[in-house]
């Protein structure tokens, strides 16, 4: 028997291919459909294998042949009632033409012979089972592929178009090529005859919905205080973000606050929270060390939230970076914390990545945006998500204190970044 697998375009293709080299007497065993791999196989498209056979013409021996072959199986043959002995030990292509009947004129065997004969049948009919078998389990198989192939539908050429301007999209919206081709590889699974655009742009739009998930804010239940730190590069905002974040818990949910500063490299941030403090009559100290900071929150214990305002500084600086972690770690256990890493969303997508590695180092964090008045492009925030996996949970978009503040908008960030308003 000749086996070989031929490549088509389509099936038939396939199958035309097999039967010009094998004659029309080719069997198909086997047909499968091989997608493209690779950054752009959503532009690509399948080709089918078949894996074809033709059964060899039958030789004529002659029966003088076969009757001498058999007697030297016979001799050969250790015939022990409990011995287990495999047909490929002992048949070769014509003993197996003489047991399968396509041979004629064997002389009958006597005695000691037709013992040996019977010993060859049973081993004959284990045979036959095992190749029935073998043969079941192609037909399951081929029924499936079959199967499939019904349910497997032409790729929606308008769909196609649709997905290519989504990537086009996306990639502008600064989204990064990686995460995109993830994106899209889910949305080629309805990409079918009979899903329309809308179809598609709902499973697009529902997926990144769901890897962006729900807002993840301060959690108001618990011990009293609650101590919230925020760290973070210089200059994305820190300060009139903790006055915003402040003010909604002080005037909207009544809840009692203090400040504690301990960005002590700059004066004028020192100042602006105090100025944040007066105006909600919070309490406010400035503390240079874990200790001090202990002290700082036992005086006022008997408040619901305490925002820590830290130091800016580059992620490049291990200096600083070492006293941050000391000073989160220095917290005494008693007290529940909560750390918001605040990047602005104008920050380049390398540094970002950098910066999210860094604070990794000192504490695991929820994800502030801010600065997103500054920036049409929002992909780095899609991107810091999926890198990360940290939570979202505020964003910001101005400077106006308390009012440029929301909890992280999902559904508007995602129809932003695929090309909506």
């Amino acid at each position: 028997m000749t086996i070989n697998k031929y490549q088509g375009k389509t099936k038939e293709e396939a199958i035309e291919k097999a039967k010009q080299e094998l004659g029309e007497g080719a069997v198909v065993m086997n047909v499968k459909e091989i997608k493209p791999t690779g950054m752009f196989k959503a532009w690509k498209s399948s080709v089918f294998e078949v894996t074809a056979a033709r059964e060899e013409k039958e030789n004529f021996v002659d029966p003088r042949q076969v009757a001498d072959l058999t007697a030297k199986t016979v001799k050969t043959l250790n015939l022990a009632a409990d011995e287990n002995i495999s047909p490929k030990e002992f048949l070769n292509d014509r003993t197996s033409d003489i047991l399968s009947g396509h041979l004629t004129n064997v002389p009958e065997l006597h005695a000691p012979e037709l013992h040996a004969k019977d010993g060859l049948e049973k081993r004959l009919e284990n045979l036959s089972n095992i190749l029935e078998k073998q043969l079941s389990v192609e037909e399951s198989r081929q029924k499936e592929v079959k199967e499939e192939e019904k349910e497997r539908q032409v790729v929606n050429p308008e769909g196609l178009q649709f997905i290519k301007m989504l990537y086009r999209t996306l990639l502008e919206n600064e989204v990064n090529e990686k995460y995109v081709n993830q994106i899209l590889d889910e949305a080629e699974k309805v990409m079918h005859s009979g899903s329309s655009v809308d179809a598609i742009l709902s499973n697009v739009y529902q997926k990144m919905i769901l890897k962006l998930g729900q807002p993840d804010t301060i959690c108001v239940s618990g011990k009293k205080p609650r101590i919230i730190f925020f760290v973070g590069p210089t200059g994305v905002g820190k300060t009139t973000t903790i006055a915003k974040i402040a003010s909604k818990y002080k005037l909207e949910m009544g809840m009692k606050i203090a400040f504690l500063t301990a960005d002590t490299y700059r004066i004028a941030a020192t100042e602006q929270l105090r100025v944040y403090a007066n105006i909600l009559d919070a309490p406010m100290s400035i503390i240079y060390s874990a200790e001090e900071m202990n002290a700082a929150i036992e005086r006022v214990s008997e408040y619901d939230l305490i925002f820590v305002d830290t130091a800016g500084f580059s992620h490049k600086n291990d200096e600083q970076c070492n006293d941050m972690k000391k000073m989160l770690a220095g917290l005494d256990a008693a007290y529940e914390r909560e750390v918001y890493l605040v990047v602005s969303a104008t920050t380049k997508y390398k540094d970002l990545l950098e910066i999210a590695d860094r604070y990794k180092e000192i504490a695991d964090y929820k994800l502030i945006f801010t600065k997103l008045d500054e920036t049409e492009a929002y992909g780095n925030i899609y991107n810091i998500k999926m890198y990360s996996g940290a939570p979202l949970s505020y964003m910001t978009n101005g400077q106006n204190v308390p009012d440029d503040i929301e909890e992280f908008n999902t559904q508007k960030i995602v129809k932003q970044l695929l090309g909506g308003r």
